[in-house]
């Protein structure tokens, strides 16, 4: 197959593929890959392959497709589709949850020679970074990525990225319990989609409005959750993004046990843990597997809560992530306090403090535990967060050993009342005009 034919033929693929005939679209691809000559075509080829099989889930595929697409680019002797074909594996394995490979991969990424894809895919490598940092719940690191991943954005006009971002931004924030933020950054991310997407696909619409259903059943508005949840699944559904459809059906579950509603709840956290085992979202099953918990404990079926949390346990330890595992620890101290078992309670609650210090889950300024409760935070240029109640006092950033924190804060940016200590580019989503599109 030569390279006009092979070009006519990707082509033909990606029609079947903006068409939702899914399958057909892959088989024309894996016959390219098979036959065609030109390695050029091919790189292509196997980059369509990959995001084809990260949209529905299949990641183990998206990760041989991305190996391959870096033996390619070696062939091709191009250092702008080497970093394109890291970028790939950096997110294969970030949607396998192997989130250090990905830190990695992405640093590889990072120190490749400057490259005109360089200018076009840094944003995308500082994104992948960060939430892979924030699936090992190193939040300072993570907020650093996001915020590098936004200058990125604006720099460029890249709406697309700054859609992504947001989304990950309104994650950050529901994670570290600011509720206001956790919203606030997902509806920019759908101000993005109405003002700038309509030549986008609609998993943009379809993800921003996921990540506001999460932080809306936060804020207890579970009407609103569950509308914005239900116009999630709609779009995955409609375009088979099987990730996406257990993250909504995980989120449907939740609302219903917000509300009390466990019979309904339970099948929901059920439909979600088989998609994600199916599609290995390990930090999707220890989520699954928490909200099993506390739908037990609700029931006072304290053992087989415990079951649940054991399961949740492994794999929160296995992926790396600090956060789960202090919520874990947290319900085990509570079910074992209620059993008036010591031993055990004193365990989880050496363990839950451990975890506590290694998250640097606290306030620089006051002391206090950042994530225990629903508070208004804000972020320094370092990308240390604080308690906003705190910063009228402008007190030093001892905690950490810098110096004052207004002195860390750039020009134009001291002077606004209201808006001391928010990092640059995240004051930039709240003022700046945007002048056009931009795209990936």
């Amino acid at each position: 197959m030569g390279q006009d034919q092979t070009k006519q033929q990707i082509e033909k693929g990606l029609q079947l593929y903006q068409s939702n005939q899914t399958e057909k679209a892959l088989q024309v691809w894996m016959k390219v890959l098979e036959k065609s000559s030109d390695l050029m075509g091919r790189f292509r080829v196997l980059g369509c392959l990959v995001t084809a099989h990260s949209e529905m889930g299949r990641y183990k595929e998206m990760l041989k497709f991305a190996v391959v697409q870096i033996d390619t680019a070696r062939e091709l002797e191009d250092a702008d589709f080497l970093l394109e074909s890291y970028l790939n594996l950096a997110r294969s394995n970030e949607k396998l949850c192997e989130f250090h490979k990905t830190i990695s991969y992405c640093k590889t990424c990072l120190g490749l020679p400057g490259t005109r894809a360089g200018a076009q895919l840094g944003g995308q490598v500082s994104l992948s970074m960060g939430n892979a940092f924030l699936g090992l719940s190193v939040f300072q690191k993570a907020l650093e990525s996001f915020e590098k991943a936004l200058r990125y954005a604006h720099n460029n006009d890249d709406a697309m990225l700054e859609c992504r971002v947001c989304c990950s931004l309104g994650s950050f924030y529901a994670q570290v319990k600011d509720y206001e933020k956790a919203l606030f950054f997902p509806c920019k991310a759908a101000e993005l989609v109405n003002d700038y997407g309509k030549g986008w696909s609609l998993k943009y619409r379809a993800m921003s409005q996921y990540h506001m259903a999460v932080a809306h059943r936060l804020l207890g508005h579970l009407g609103s959750a569950m509308e914005c949840c239900e116009e999630s699944m709609k779009i995955a559904l409609q375009h088979g993004d099987r990730p996406l459809q257990a993250l909504c059906l995980l989120c449907f579950a939740d609302i219903h046990r917000s509300r009390g509603d466990l019979e309904t709840a339970f099948p929901r956290y059920d439909s979600a843990m088989s998609i994600m085992t199916e599609i290995g979202n390990r930090l999707g099953q220890v989520q699954a597997l928490l909200g099993v918990a506390k739908c037990w404990v609700a029931r006072k079926a304290l053992d087989k809560a415990l079951d649940a949390i054991e399961r949740a346990q492994d794999l929160a330890e296995e992926v790396g992530n600090k956060l789960s595992q202090l919520k874990l620890h947290c319900l085990s101290e509570s079910i074992y306090r209620s059993k008036g078992l010591q031993r055990e309670l004193r365990a989880h609650v050496v363990r839950f403090h451990e975890c506590v210090e290694e998250t640097e889950l606290y306030c620089g300024l006051c002391g206090e535990s950042i994530g225990e409760k629903n508070s208004r935070l804000q972020a320094l240029p370092c990308s240390h967060i604080f308690h906003l109640r705190r910063f009228g006092s402008r007190l030093s950033c001892q905690h950490f050993g810098r110096p004052r924190w207004a002195d860390h804060l750039s020009p134009g940016v001291q002077d606004h009342p209201g808006q001391h200590g928010e990092t640059p580019s995240l004051l930039k989503i709240q003022k700046l005009p945007r002048h056009g599109g931009g795209s990936l």
